[in-house]
């Protein structure tokens, strides 16, 4: 009698609910954790790579590895280098597929969670666990081959012999003082921003600076305004702190002030990305921005200006602040060093009015104390010298190359297939869809050449959600950028 061999666990079977609370990666761990007790993934068997299974269920890299990562450290898994990841040879007992077949079921939580933890579950998925390198085209990722490593280490080298011993106890919860003032002098040269280091308040990057703006200036069921579609993880720590938002749409010249004030006249504050609009692009307007200034005094509503990118425009000038045109002390401007050097480096920066100046230092100190003093110093003598500055000017060159090689390369392979706007400053590229269908070829075509990108409709707060993808560059030679745009297109065509 000839034995059959045992069947293969298709990979294909696994079903990935788009529309369900429950974040991707943890669907995906859980099919995997439950066809491994179950039995049909056996002891030994491979599972495929990250960048195959997340071709063959159409869903991010990252999320395939973060439900990898879960396994491996749970014990259901085990990884080697040359082998790749299997099933444990070895599991633990009570983890051990049973003869039957028949799981238990799982023992309820018997205590609870705060209610706000059902708002942070929903960006579960957001977070990384597995750094990967980037591919294009994933956005908010700078050119960090290009960061002048060599000037770094020499001057944290040189910092970590003179930093006074004193400065290791700790400092100011706002932030080293020298670098408070070399972000002042900064913000006051390059974008007009006239401010006193005693206002510069030092995070861990721009996020922090949103939590801390949400704690201290939003109250449960204050309202806001937040662009549309615009940057959802701020709508997060917003809503998390009980306050509910307003998605206000957004024009060729930024956020429609006036039809903000018929959605919710009473917000006590407001969100906006005025020198790049995040995701669409566009630069907000002079007179918008005075509409947007006349709103806030009016109303006595605080504007928070997220300037994520503003020093990279590539025609002119980078223009000036909102904050730079603000007389009443309304503007809280939101900066970050993440974005423009690398994203390891979390530091980033708020200017605050004067009047807020120690509620937020003492709000930091509850948080976390303050940033590591090691790296502020680094930082600071990287801005003093010279070295931040030219470091922008040089990327600003190779990224306003690699934005026309993105624009050459989208034309050159899909015509007048797609839409797309050309805009002036910025590390992406917004492809827009002319309806459901195409958004899927496309959106299904990128998975297929592994071509990363962001949805827009994840950055829209609405039932009737933008179409689109977000294209990032910057990271990206012209080589990269053509062949990678070139294999999207055979496979959109071709579908």
């Amino acid at each position: 009698m000839v034995q059959r061999r045992s069947q293969r666990f298709q990979f294909d079977t696994l079903e990935i609910d788009r529309s369900a609370t429950q974040p991707l990666h943890r669907q995906l761990e859980s099919q995997l954790r439950d066809a491994i007790r179950a039995g049909r993934l056996r002891p030994g068997e491979k599972l495929p790579s990250t960048r195959g299974l997340c071709r063959e269920l159409q869903i991010a890299r990252n999320t395939v590895a973060a439900a990898y990562e879960q396994l491996l450290a749970e014990g259901f898994l085990e990884a080697e280098i040359g082998s790749g990841t299997r099933v444990s040879q070895q599991l633990p007992e009570n983890m051990a597929p049973a003869a039957s077949g028949k799981q238990t079921a799982p023992r309820p939580l018997r205590r609870r969670l705060a209610q706000r933890a059902g708002n942070i579950e929903r960006f579960a998925d957001w977070a990384p666990r597995i750094i990967t390198a980037p591919q294009p085209f994933r956005p908010h990722t700078p050119a960090i081959d290009h960061f002048p490593r060599d000037i770094w280490q020499r001057l944290a080298d040189r910092r970590l012999r003179r930093l006074p011993r004193l400065t290791f106890m700790g400092v100011d919860p706002a932030g080293y003082a020298p670098l408070r003032s070399a972000i002042a002098a900064y913000l006051g040269a390059s974008r007009g921003l006239a401010c006193a280091a005693e206002q510069i308040v030092v995070t861990s990057g721009a996020q922090q600076g949103l939590e801390l703006i949400a704690r201290l200036l939003l109250d449960p069921g204050d309202r806001f305004w937040l662009e549309e579609p615009g940057y959802c993880p701020a709508w997060h720590a917003f809503t998390t702190h009980g306050a509910i938002g307003a998605a206000i749409p957004v024009d060729e010249q930024g956020i429609d002030v006036a039809v903000g004030e018929q959605l919710c006249p009473a917000a006590r504050l407001a969100y906006v990305t005025p020198s790049v609009q995040w995701p669409g692009g566009m630069t907000m307007s002079l007179p918008r921005r005075l509409q947007l200034l006349d709103w806030a005094e009016r109303n006595e509503a605080w504007i928070v200006e997220d300037d994520y990118v503003g020093e990279f425009r590539f025609a002119g000038r980078p223009q000036q602040a909102l904050a730079a045109h603000d007389p009443h002390g309304s503007v809280l401007y939101l900066g970050t060093f993440s974005k423009v050097l690398f994203p390891g480096l979390r530091l980033g920066y708020l200017v605050v009015p004067e009047p807020l100046v120690r509620s937020f230092a003492t709000s930091r100190w509850l948080a976390d104390r303050h940033s590591p003093v090691f790296e502020q110093a680094t930082l600071t003598d990287f801005i003093e010298e010279g070295h931040f500055a030219r470091h922008l000017r040089r990327m600003r060159k190779l990224y306003a190359v690699r934005q026309q090689a993105m624009f050459a390369a989208l034309d050159a392979a899909f015509g007048s297939a797609i839409d797309y706007d050309r805009h002036e400053a910025g590390l992406h590229v917004v492809v827009q869809t002319r309806d459901a269908r195409q958004n899927r070829r496309l959106q299904r075509a990128a998975h297929e050449a592994g071509v990363e990108y962001h949805a827009v409709d994840q950055y829209s707060a609405v039932d009737h959600k933008t179409p689109g993808l977000i294209l990032g560059f910057a990271a990206f030679d012209e080589a990269q950028i053509a062949e990678a745009v070139q294999a999207w297109a055979q496979r959109f065509f071709s579908s």
